[in-house]
Order: structure tokens, then C-alpha cells, then sequence
């Protein structure tokens, strides 16, 4: 099923992510792991590429295996980064293969060894390249894109950000997930914003569960999310306990994506890390809300 489709219900959904292994050895611990949370039987999962597509052989595998054997609407990311069109087209043909409708297209996060490469040869530069490719390759395939409430960390302003999201969108984008966010004000403000500037498409925020102290440092790095005050509390007060971090973390995730449904929002995407035993207290946090 599409995505859009699912949207297109109006009632309060609940979808999560899950990443493949980085390695063959780990792969079993892994494809478990996304079966357990398969389990729960979310509205969709979404299964992450990996930096430079280093992990893409897994992706479509564990997409694939969560579909056959639950039957649960799949989001196959695809990357951009270092990739050539002759890769871009294989992909493609291999995620229609295998009956997977949805495409999350992604730059991508760069690796190390490219950080500050010359990418004036490379065959896609930005996200909105790869869109247009999986548009022109099969306009049937749900497109999906990022977006940043606050703001992409390689942007000179919010309002150029904006702009090139604009120009992503009207390129065949179809639906947009948010990065993290802490404090769902700025997820309003944001929402504000773009619908004034033309985007129109459904957005469904990414809310993440810090469920450790060591997280909070890798989540800024990668979203450069504003932490509100009472996050920072929270991490001060139970960081340095694994068993209240954890509770406390699952206990604020929860908090916003209620607080998101009873803001109009029907669709809440968790960055559940492989984690079966966080989403599925999240989704028993929730239960009778989305009806689980």
C-alpha cells in the first residue's frame, strides 16, 4: 500500500524505522529484531540506507522479509550520494521487483572519506536529483522526502531552506518526514511556514526516543535539533541511570506524539533504532489512541 494512501485515512497512525546491518554477521540479529517490531503492526516501516549506500544491499532484504512475512507497507530509502545512474536505475528496478511501492529519496549523509570531496562530477548532487530520476523511471512509486522544522544544517536561512524544499516538492515528491525535533512548537511554526509558501503535500514528523544520555550528543550532530529546557532536565536528572533514562525518554516521545494528534497531525513517524521493546511501549503508551 501506498503511503499516501494510508494518510488518506484520517485516523491516528503510528510508523517506524529501522536500519540494516552494517555487516553480514549481524545481519540474522538484525532481520529479528525488525521482525519483532513488525510485529506490532505499525501503519508502515521504513528501512534506512546507510551512509554512501554502505549498507544498501541489506536495505531491500530486510524491506522485503518485513512485507512477506507480515505484511506491513514498506519505505525503501534510497541514497544519492556517490552513486552513478547505472546504480540508481538497478535499485529501482530491484525495489519494483520486489512489489515495494514506497521510495524514501535521500542525498544522503556523507561519509568521512568524501566530507569536503569535489562533487561537481558526481551523476546526483542533491535529492531533488534522485527525485526527478524515480519520477521519470516510474511515476507509479510514492515518492517521499525530508525536511527540517528548523532548519537543513548546509542552509543560509530558514527561507532558502523552504525554497529548495518547494522545488524538491513540485519535483514528484509526494509525502515529507521531518528530521528529529524536540519541542513540537517549532514543528507548528514550521508547518506554518511552508503551507504559506506553496507545499501542500502531507508532512508526518520524526519523533526520536532518547533512551540514553550518550544519545543526546549523537542527535544534535546529526539533526542540530534545538533541546528545549526541559529535556535538558530530564537528561541532567536521569542520564547517568539507564533504566529511568530509558523510561523518562519513552515517556517524553510519548508526550509529544500525543501532544501531535491532538494537534491534527494523523501520522507520527518514531526513529525506533532497532529497539522492538521502545516502540512497542510506545505503541502500548498509545494504544488506545491509535486503536492497538
Amino acid at each position: 500500500m501506498k503511503i499516501t494512501e494510508l494518510l488518506n485515512k484520517n485516523t491516528p497512525l503510528l510508523s517506524f524505522e529501522v536500519f540494516p546491518p552494517k555487516t553480514e554477521t549481524a545481519f540474522e540479529s538484525v532481520k529479528t529484531a525488525t521482525e519483532e517490531i513488525a510485529k506490532l503492526r505499525p501503519a508502515f516501516m521504513s528501512v534506512t540506507y546507510g551512509a554512501g549506500g554502505g549498507t544498501s544491499r541489506y536495505t531491500l532484504d530486510i524491506a522485503k522479509n518485513i512485507k512477506g512475512l507480515y505484511g506491513v507497507p514498506t519505505l525503501a530509502h534510497l541514497t544519492c550520494v556517490s552513486s552513478t545512474r547505472e546504480t540508481v536505475k538497478e535499485r529501482i528496478a530491484d525495489i519494483k521487483e520486489a512489489g515495494i511501492e514506497n521510495v524514501m529519496a535521500l542525498r544522503g549523509d556523507l561519509p568521512k572519506e568524501l566530507e569536503g570531496a569535489d562533487r561537481s562530477g558526481w551523476d546526483y548532487k542533491y535529492a531533488i536529483d534522485l527525485v526527478k530520476e524515480l519520477k521519470a523511471a516510474d511515476g507509479e512509486l510514492c515518492i517521499g522526502g525530508a525536511c527540517y522544522p528548523e532548519i537543513h544544517p548546509e542552509s543560509a536561512t530558514q527561507k532558502d531552506d523552504i525554497k529548495r524544499l518547494k522545488e524538491k516538492v513540485d519535483a514528484g515528491v509526494d509525502f515529507l518526514t521531518t528530521q528529529m525535533f524536540f519541542d513540537n512548537n517549532l514543528l507548528y511554526n514550521f508547518l506554518y511556514k511552508i503551507r504559506e509558501a506553496g507545499i501542500t503535500v502531507p508532512v508526518i514528523p520524526g519523533i526520536m526516543p532518547i533512551t540514553n544520555g550518550n544519545q543526546v550528543q549523537r542527535a544534535l550532530k546529526l539533526s542540530g535539533s534545538f533541546i528545549p529546557q526541559r529535556f535538558k532536565s530530564l537528561v541532567d536528572r536521569f542520564g547517568n541511570d539507564p533504566a529511568a533514562m530509558k523510561q523518562a525518554g519513552i515517556a517524553y516521545a510519548t508526550d509529544q506524539i500525543i501532544d501531535l494528534y491532538a494537534n491534527g497531525i494523523t501520522c507520527v513517524h518514531v526513529y525506533s533504532m532497532n529497539k522492538p521493546e521502545v516502540a512497542a511501549k510506545i505503541q502500548e503508551n498509545l494504544s488506545d489512541i491509535i486503536k492497538k
